[in-house]
């Protein structure tokens, strides 16, 4: 049993995660556009494929690391 003051740190899941669908992330959360222009460019969403894809796959194709994309989704949007 703990003492009196001491309580347990929850671990916060995160609320983004890499196999999160682009599209289905910027339709529910427009403000995302922004991190993911950031990361990926503007030129990213004239490809129609892009909405399909998951945050991992436009990584990939950008050769960015998604665990920083990740990381912005999660401290710019509020769930």
């Amino acid at each position: 049993m703990m003492g009196e003051g001491k309580k347990r740190k929850i671990e916060e899941k995160p609320k983004f995660d890499e196999n999160m669908n682009i599209g289905e992330v910027i339709d529910k959360y427009p403000e995302a556009r922004k991190i993911f222009r950031k990361h990926f460019g503007r030129e990213c969403f004239n490809c129609p494929e892009s909405r399909k894809e998951t945050i991992y796959f436009g990584a990939l194709m950008h050769n960015k690391d998604v665990n920083e994309i990740i990381k912005d989704l999660n401290a710019e949007i509020k769930i």
